[in-house]
């Protein structure tokens, strides 16, 4: 079904991997494509409830396929049409879109770690923007999600000195929620993403919603926000078993909706 990625669904969690592992998982035009098909398909479907976006061999991602793309005057309109429909999808998708970083994440391949809810980094990881390096700017959203994570100041010094990042410092800096070692990082990133998708799912997009929209929102806006999808929340099925269980005192189990 696919050229360039290899798409897995067990347990409720859709694993989409990057396959172009001789170029590090550039991202060419027809992976572009086919990731935004993937991802449009994952969000529709109803037995997918987490979805993990990793790459094959040792790297994640290194960024776009400069081979095979023309920086010129239509630059503009690749991006558009090819990068950030992707940046949307994961952004906009009512379900916990997970990055297992396996390797190298340069230029838009760390732009699309970042555009992820949240990141494990296997031990190997490394993130370098690399826009710089080659004298342009960032883009497929990295600019709007890497300040927000870490800072104005160190993202314009990233920025500025194009320089590597390893697993530990990006943990530390806040480019990284959970760290794993590489010799198992494709069993144990996998598993922490099953557990997710144990999760009550529809709760996780209402969740993601507030997170999303408090960027935007003042104060007053967020707390009517709040109370709005509260309201949703409270009369999902999910809900009353999450409030039966734990009156009984066991462990809820959540069907996603």
């Amino acid at each position: 079904m696919y050229k360039t990625l290899i798409v897995e669904k067990n347990d409720n969690l859709c694993k989409i991997k990057l396959n172009r592992p001789e170029v590090l998982n550039a991202l060419s035009l027809e992976l572009l494509q086919e990731l935004q098909k993937a991802l449009k398909d994952a969000s529709e479907d109803s037995n997918v409830r987490a979805v993990l976006l990793t790459g094959e061999g040792r790297g994640f991602c290194s960024g776009a396929d400069l081979g095979n793309t023309s920086i010129d005057t239509n630059i503009a309109a690749t991006i558009e049409e090819n990068y950030n429909p992707v940046a949307r999808l994961i952004y906009n998708m009512p379900k916990p879109v997970i990055a297992a970083v396996n390797g190298i994440a340069a230029g838009a391949g760390m732009s699309l770690a970042l555009a992820a809810d949240m990141r494990i980094l296997s031990s190997d990881a490394a993130f370098v923007l690399g826009f710089t390096g080659i004298a342009l700017v960032m883009d497929a959203s990295g600019s709007y999600f890497l300040p927000k994570l870490i800072g104005r100041a160190k993202s314009l010094e990233l920025a500025y000195t194009n320089r590597k990042v390893f697993a530990e410092e990006a943990i530390n800096i806040g480019l990284g929620e959970v760290l794993f070692e590489a010799v198992d990082f494709d069993r144990d990133s996998t598993l922490y993403a099953k557990q997710i998708a144990l999760g009550p799912t529809s709760t996780f997009g209402l969740v993601k919603k507030q997170i999303n929209e408090s960027y935007n929102n003042n104060f007053e806006e967020q707390l009517v926000l709040e109370a709005e999808l509260q309201a949703i929340a409270a009369k999902s099925a999910d809900a009353a078993e999450g409030i039966t269980a734990f009156l009984q005192k066991r462990k809820p189990d959540f069907q996603g909706r």
